[in-house]
């Protein structure tokens, strides 16, 4: 599967769920490096890189995720919805 139609699968069902969710657009005024996919889920600042099933983060990529944990965001690399399905439930657990 692509990596954009997971990212769509993702933001539809995130969308479904009323959290605000929104896809980052790389490009030249952006910071590089973002996930793919930023939204609040219950009052919780949530991040996912969304890549294909053997995808793998860059340098950068793992670099901003524990940049976002270290200030109390959740943000993930994920492969599918189910994933953040999961990582959405325990987001849900842990307030």
């Amino acid at each position: 599967m692509k990596e954009k139609t997971i990212t769509d699968q993702i933001l539809k069902y995130l969308k479904a769920q009323r959290c605000f969710a929104f896809k980052e657009h790389g490009g030249m005024y952006s910071t590089a490096g973002i996930p793919d996919i930023i939204c609040c889920y219950k009052g919780k600042f949530v991040a996912f890189e969304v890549k294909t099933e053997h995808g793998k983060l860059s340098n950068l990529q793992e670099v901003i995720i524990e940049r976002i944990r270290q200030a109390g965001g959740v943000a993930f690399k994920v492969t599918s919805i189910q994933e953040v399905k999961d990582i959405l439930e325990k987001v849900l657990q842990e307030k």
